[in-house]
């Protein structure tokens, strides 16, 4: 009987005193924990010939999207995303990377119509009227050379080729402002806001788009779009947006900064998303997913890669059309620059207003490299918009071109279980 008390002494004070200890346990808060690293920032802080801006991250209002992308057995993507001051609320000007929304929806929207108007393709001719200020007519013609035909397929074409700012209008307009914004919604994307021509219209004009027919070759009509204007209010997501200390009008500085509050807003989020989209369209939830046939993914993908030159369209055959002239980030746009073999860049770019952006996709046929990444900066010194004096290529453009190739080479060192296959984009 003693040793039974004094066994069970010993065990209530072991007890106690664990107990004791277990109260005064507090778990770590999540600031404690151990935080993932992050290999985007790390890369930025330890490469010196990004340091120039990467220090000076606020004035260049640097803004970086890095997606690893691992594949499993069945060559299905998995995708890890890393970010570098990502905000969706720092305002810049998107410029030419709204082609990008364009040009899907407008894939979208044809295939809508063909249910009711099975002619209605692509490649159908499109003609443009005028209805009201601000709008440009496109006369209906029917070349020899089906590439110089004004056809939506054609116009895309251009947009992702060599950013063409008319073939944008010319899809604005096919697209309306309305329905824009009712499909960037459907998509999840409410907040983006697609509100102008590239074009000197004041913000009723945009409003209101023309009237446009599409034809056959002979002549003979397929359909009619009458003129529209957008009666549903556009809310401002952030409010007025005010950058810089003044501005060129009309040839005079004007004192004062320049009004982007009612400009075009496109979050380098969603270019990121819209892109991994045309590359992974399952990356997508179903319902989230434009009304794209497989024939639009492989048209989308074939002009997001291809160099103006080697993409066949004849337009753009010329010198004057460098293999480089829209891929920013790895070959900073340098003319001289001569592609890198296997290596296939999908990709959309803005330069606008000082802003250089850049949302692309790499695959490297050889070595199995795959990422995405995504960037914008802004390079305008003297704070003066409009006036052309942009370090666009002193600055921005080698640094998006030394961010690509250096985000490339951590790539090569990475290792794959599974080697990516993707076939060749061959739609035209």
């Amino acid at each position: 009987m003693m040793l039974e008390r004094i066994v069970t002494g010993l065990l209530l004070t072991t007890m106690g005193g664990l107990a004791g200890h277990l109260a005064s346990f507090t778990a770590p808060s999540a600031a404690q924990l151990p935080v993932p690293l992050n290999p985007l920032d790390s890369l930025l802080r330890a490469t010196p010939a990004l340091a120039s801006v990467v220090q000076q991250a606020e004035k260049y209002e640097l803004q970086i999207i890095y997606t690893r992308i691992d594949r499993d057995v069945q060559n299905q993507p998995h995708f890890t995303q890393y970010d570098y001051r990502l905000d969706e609320r720092a305002y810049f000007n998107p410029a030419s990377l709204v082609k990008l929304p364009v040009a899907i929806l407008s894939l979208q929207k044809l295939n809508e119509l063909r249910q009711q108007v099975p002619a209605l393709t692509r490649r159908s001719i499109m003609a443009t009227g005028v209805a009201g200020r601000c709008q440009t007519a496109v006369p209906f013609a029917a070349p020899a050379d089906s590439d110089r035909v004004a056809s939506v397929g054609n116009y895309i074409k251009r947009m992702l080729l060599v950013s063409d700012n008319q073939a944008y209008n010319r899809l604005y307009e096919f697209l309306g402002q309305q329905y824009l914004h009712e499909q960037l919604q459907a998509l999840g994307y409410p907040q983006v806001r697609i509100t102008r021509r590239f074009a000197p219209c004041d913000t009723a004009a945009n409003r209101c788009t023309n009237p446009i027919t599409f034809h056959e070759p002979s002549g003979s009509l397929i359909y009619r779009q009458p003129a529209a204007c957008n009666t549903s209010p556009l809310s401002l997501p952030l409010g007025r947006v005010q950058k810089g200390r003044g501005y060129y009008a009309g040839g005079k500085l004007i004192q004062r900064p320049y009004d982007f509050t009612t400009a075009n807003y496109l979050p380098l989020q969603v270019v990121n998303n819209l892109l991994k989209t045309v590359i992974f369209p399952p990356s997508a939830p179903a319902a989230k997913q434009p009304t794209l046939t497989a024939a639009d993914i492989s048209f989308l993908q074939y002009y997001l890669s291809a160099t103006p030159q080697s993409s066949g369209f004849r337009p753009y055959a010329g010198p004057e059309y460098f293999a480089a002239y829209k891929k920013y980030l790895y070959y900073g746009r340098q003319r001289q620059a001569q592609p890198q073999p296997g290596l296939r860049i999908y990709n959309i770019v803005g330069m606008s207003h000082g802003y250089l952006a850049d949302c692309a996709y790499f695959f490297d046929e050889k070595s199995g490299i795959e990422f995405m990444l995504s960037a914008v900066l802004y390079v305008n010194a003297d704070g003066i918009l409009n006036d052309g004096q942009y370090e666009y290529t002193t600055m921005g453009l080698p640094f998006l071109a030394q961010l690509g190739q250096t985000v490339y080479r951590l790539e090569q060192h990475r290792p794959r279980p599974f080697r990516p296959f993707l076939p060749a984009p061959t739609s035209r």
